[in-house]
């Protein structure tokens, strides 16, 4: 009997024929089991991701970690599988009796994943295995075994003998938690299929579901992350047809997509953060400091892997001087301060020149950029570096200083302080000269710290726009070192910019403060002063970074933020850099020859 021949090269036409362009989804990684021919995934996790929208790519089980980084480079969120026992030797405990059969080929590599993913801020959903390997990884703990280490009551039954996609008990959910805004419930009927479980959440997850036993069935982020984990398998009700548990992909699926929105964002602009102390936690040697810097220290909160990690470009690195007393031999000794502490930076910069380098311009900041290098600018907080001699200034400047903020918590000889005794009733007639001279060398006036009476008097003397490199809204939080919407009005008018602060102390007077707070506040200063006014000054190093974004590495959750805020890209190139570069680009052009 003659057949036809297949026409494959006529099929291979029309399948390219039918292509069109769409928007691209965000990529998903799924930790694939390890089974007797290598890596396995079941269907129930990439049809579950599938139907939610995401693109489904699997992670293998790796020998080696290192091919790790370069996936999570392209991944925009992670689902942890399920699978067999943890080995007790990665968490310093020895195997009990009731440990089951453990797979040594994905341990490692997926506990160096999660904290490489947390790192990066990538959203992350566990699932059974996933959500106690989420524990183990961000310092907590597992029972090895519930039916012979959990003494607190009786057990239900949480290794159902039911087909995979029927509940079999149910879970009691935290009123306003993540998963019960997903679930829109407070009880959920799940299945199970474990022996093993969270014992202890650790310091950045918290529990919020439990089993009528007390055994933890769900966790979520206590840091405002994109992290979820749940004990059941969710995705065994999607391929038998049950789109219950959809949620919780759905939401993993519209976190990545967030994720990736922003992470493109960081990609083609310039962020700058305008204010961080980090050299207060400097070494004595240059060679400390530079190991410091390019290691991912638990010291400080900007380095080289944080700034990375978070997608943040450029940070001003200033010379904090807190106030001393105002002697010639106390203004000698700010003075030395000041150049040593500047002289730090550079070498800090010098000895990681192949990754980093210091910016004086606007231009210099991009050319960096351009060459996938980190920047650094430098301050100066405290105009009691500058003591009595106004020559100081230039030099200052000549040294590459792109802003000195006046005064810090005290009055000094230049104004009054937010913090201070109304001494001259704001601006001296030193301080008068001191804006002057900095209008006439190119260093931008620092209003942050500035008592409200200096502040007017400032933009009164500057012929030139002025900063308040670190400060947030006095409506919001009534504290002196905060602007009013007058003050912030007055600001806009002159052209000048406020970059929100993240000092827990500035964001909210009672409760602890987060990055939910941290916005709001520049969403209200946006509100006042228009968004070509605003940005972003952290005060890491110096206390500031609460829940949400604490250090470098986290910069990225505001811009996530924001986008679910509805400020467009546009409006985020102006908030992450454009605004502060403006009127230092002014500032600059306006200045004498030096």
């Amino acid at each position: 009997m003659k057949t036809e021949a297949f026409d494959w090269q006529g099929r291979l036409a029309a399948l390219h024929a039918s292509y069109a362009p769409v928007a691209q989804k965000p990529l998903i990684g799924i930790t694939g089991n390890f089974g007797s021919k290598g890596c396995e995934l079941a269907e129930g996790y990439y049809q579950s991701v599938l139907r939610a929208g995401g693109v489904p790519v699997v992670i293998p089980p790796y020998d080696d970690p290192s091919p790790l980084q370069s996936q999570l480079e392209r991944l925009d969120g992670i689902l942890l599988s399920g699978g067999a026992d943890l080995n007790p030797l990665f968490i310093d405990e020895e195997p009990l009796p009731g440990l089951h059969s453990i797979c040594p080929q994905r341990d490692e590599s997926e506990l160096h994943l999660i904290r490489m993913a947390a790192n990066r801020q990538i959203p992350m959903l566990g699932i059974c295995r996933g959500i106690q390997m989420l524990a183990a990884a961000l310092d907590g703990k597992i029972y090895q075994d519930l039916n012979s280490q959990y003494k607190e009551a009786p057990l239900v039954k949480h290794d159902q003998d039911l087909p995979r996609g029927y509940a079999s008990h149910t879970v009691r959910i935290e009123p306003g938690s993540l998963l019960n805004q997903l679930m829109q419930t407070e009880r959920l009927a799940v299945n199970s299929f474990h022996h093993q479980a969270v014992s202890e959440p650790g310091p950045r997850l918290r529990a919020v579901a439990w089993a009528d036993d007390g055994v933890i069935e769900a966790v979520e982020s206590c840091e405002h992350k994109s992290i979820l984990g749940v004990q059941w398998h969710p995705e065994c009700f999607v391929v038998d047809g049950n789109e219950c548990m959809m949620p919780l992909f759905r939401w993993l699926v519209d976190e990545a997509q967030n994720y990736r929105q922003a992470r493109t964002l960081h990609a083609h602009m310039l962020t700058l953060d305008s204010h961080c102390d980090t050299p207060m936690f400097f070494y004595d040697t240059t060679q400390e400091n530079a190991q410091m810097f390019r290691s991912r220290s638990s010291r400080v909160l900007v380095d080289l892997h944080k700034m990375t990690e978070g997608g943040l470009d450029a940070s001003i690195m200033v010379a904090y001087l807190p106030q001393g007393e105002r002697t010639d031999e106390g203004h000698a000794q700010a003075t030395a301060k000041a150049n040593r502490l500047l002289t730090q930076i550079e070498e800090m910069v010098a000895e990681n020149a192949a990754y980093v380098g210091i910016a004086r311009t606007s231009e210099e900041l991009y050319r960096l950029k351009a060459e996938g290098k980190r920047a650094i600018m430098l301050g100066i907080e405290n105009g009691y570096a500058v003591g009595h001699d106004l020559k100081l200034v230039e030099h200052f400047r000549r040294r590459g200083v792109v802003y000195m903020t006046l005064c810090h918590n005290g009055d000094n000889d230049i104004c009054d302080s937010a913090r201070g005794k109304n001494e001259h009733g704001g601006i001296s007639p030193f301080g008068a000269e001191v804006i002057r001279e900095m209008n006439r060398t190119g260093m931008m006036v620092d209003l942050s710290h500035a008592g409200e009476k200096s502040f007017y008097d400032a933009l009164e003397v500057s012929r030139l726009p002025i900063v308040c490199s670190h400060s947030s809204s006095r409506v919001l939080c009534d504290h002196p070192r905060n602007l009013t919407d007058d003050q912030m009005r007055a600001l806009a008018s002159k052209d000048g910019v406020a970059q929100v602060t993240l000092y827990a102390g500035f964001l909210r007077k009672n409760g602890e403060a987060s990055i939910v707070d941290a916005v709001a506040h520049l969403r209200h200063m946006a509100d006042v002063m228009g968004v070509d006014h605003v940005g972003i000054g952290t005060d890491f190093d110096g206390d500031g970074g609460v829940p949400g974004i604490a250090d470098a590495s986290e910069v990225i959750n505001f811009t996530r933020r924001l986008l679910r805020e509805h400020f467009s890209a546009a409006d985020l190139r102006l908030i992450w850099g454009e605004n502060f570069l403006r009127v230092m680009r002014q500032v600059q052009a306006a200045a004498d020859k030096l």
